[in-house]
């Protein structure tokens, strides 16, 4: 995430007309990102943890943001560092972002395996719900 971040201030940056372009679609994503990862912990509730092991006594979570995306703090993440990269229009940003999008991808599999374990209704959660990006992946 530090990447993504310092990325935007330093390199080379694009302009031109999709300059103008890429900083509206870039804000607007850092806004829906925010409301996002926001409604994520707020459905989470009790059962968050920074860590991908679920909570001793947890609860799965299936409401919410999450009918339509099982890993949707991952989404805002990556959808906020987009809209970094479009913000300041950084190549650099742009695919450490895609890095950022790969390394939530390996994470999510291991937390799976856990939550599989922890909660006997997460195999069919899993099966029914888009992993990351709602309606496509």
């Amino acid at each position: 995430m530090g990447i993504v971040g310092l990325g935007g201030l330093v390199g080379p940056a694009w302009d031109g007309s999709a300059r103008s372009l890429a900083l509206v679609v870039g804000v607007v994503a850092i806004g829906a990102a925010g409301l996002l990862g926001l409604r994520a912990l707020a459905d989470l509730r009790a059962s968050f943890t920074p860590l991908p092991r679920p909570l001793e006594g947890g609860e799965m979570v299936d409401r919410g943001v999450y009918r339509q995306v099982r890993h949707p703090m991952y989404l805002a993440v990556v959808l906020g560092g987009l809209g970094w990269a479009l913000v300041c229009a950084s190549l650099v940003s742009l695919v450490a972002t895609a890095v950022l999008f790969a390394f939530f991808d390996l994470k999510s599999r291991r937390e799976e395996a856990w939550l599989v374990e922890a909660y006997p209704g997460y195999a069919a959660y899993r099966e029914r719900t888009r992993r990351i990006v709602p309606a496509i992946y």
